[in-house]
């Protein structure tokens, strides 16, 4: 008997395809080399991270000095159980700048998805319930950060944080 190794068997990724399932399988298999998880990270990172910078930005003149129009809007309108309006307006105007700042940079990323996370929850649900297509988006960006972390092209990568 002779040691000829067996034929290696051809994966679907490889194989031509001959059919629509087999063309979208080889075109999804494709993407899937393309379009890897560090990518798909910092498309995320970049994404959210806007999203709240902006709406920081909204809040403050300057650097960091919360206009009166930030105090009235959570007096007002936010209206949040438990956190004094004053306080609460601090808090959320440098959240909305420290962390995206973390996300873009790929620093304790999970973290500052999570603190992004939690304020999403806070938002949904005390005050614009009605915009729960908006916030389960921004959720899912936040989950996947949580999830799966910054990616290769990080600092938490550089520095070794998971």
């Amino acid at each position: 008997m002779s040691a000829h190794p067996a034929p290696a068997t051809t994966t679907t990724t490889e194989a031509k395809p001959d059919s629509f399932i087999g063309w979208y399988n080889f075109a999804a298999a494709r993407a899937t080399q393309l379009i890897g998880d560090s990518l798909l990270a910092l498309v995320a990172r970049v994404a959210i991270a806007a999203v709240f910078f902006l709406s920081g930005r909204t809040k403050v003149t300057g650097f960091l000095s919360i206009k009166d129009s930030t105090y009235t809007l959570f007096e007002q309108d936010y209206k949040l159980p438990l956190v004094p309006p004053e306080i609460a307006a601090h808090l959320a105007a440098y959240a909305e700048h420290f962390f995206p700042l973390l996300l873009v940079m790929g620093l304790f990323t999970r973290s500052a998805a999570l603190g992004l996370l939690g304020m999403t929850a806070v938002i949904e649900i005390f005050v614009y319930p009605d915009a729960w297509p908006t916030h389960l988006t921004w959720a899912g960006l936040l989950l996947f950060l949580v999830g799966r972390g910054a990616g290769a092209w990080s600092l938490d990568r550089l520095f070794g944080i998971k």
